[in-house]
């Protein structure tokens, strides 16, 4: 009786097959379907969207968008990688799942000043320079402008 054994299949890989990668001595854990950046630099904080970002496979314009931020919805940058873009996972969380435009958001820190910070001021009217010309008449000028109106 001879007992012959034989490895079985490795599984199939699809895009939801968790692997890892190594970048810059950080080791990542990301879906199948999302490439591992080039670069890394750990970043390892808390951010809030600013606008509803769309989350991609790549660290540019050219992958797959794997879902979107939130608007003023917490996020999870785990570091800053190539092409001034951030590799996000949600938040309390270590896996990689996407990337994001370094202008999607801001530290949750910063996030009420940074609102604030963005409204637009209101303008101040614009001051009249007028002189007389004689009797009752007198020529005015706007401020902005160089044209003088007669009254």
């Amino acid at each position: 009786m001879t007992v012959a054994g034989c490895k079985p299949p490795a599984p199939p890989v699809n895009d939801d097959t968790l692997v890892s990668s190594t970048v810059n001595g950080v080791t990542l854990v990301h879906r199948h379907a999302v490439s591992a950046p080039g670069e890394f630099t750990p970043v390892d904080e808390s951010y809030r969207a600013l606008y509803d970002a769309s989350v991609m496979t790549t660290p540019d314009y050219g992958g797959k968008v794997v879902r979107y931020l939130e608007n003023g919805k917490p996020f999870q940058v785990l570091g800053k990688v190539e092409n001034d873009w951030l590799a996000i996972a949600e938040p309390d969380d270590t896996q990689l799942i996407g990337y994001v435009p370094m202008k999607a958001g801001v530290p949750s820190v910063r996030y009420e000043q940074t609102l604030r910070n963005d409204r637009p001021r209101p303008r101040r009217a614009s001051k009249q320079v007028c002189v007389d010309v004689g009797g009752t008449s007198k020529a005015c000028r706007k401020a902005n402008t160089a044209t003088w109106i007669l009254d």
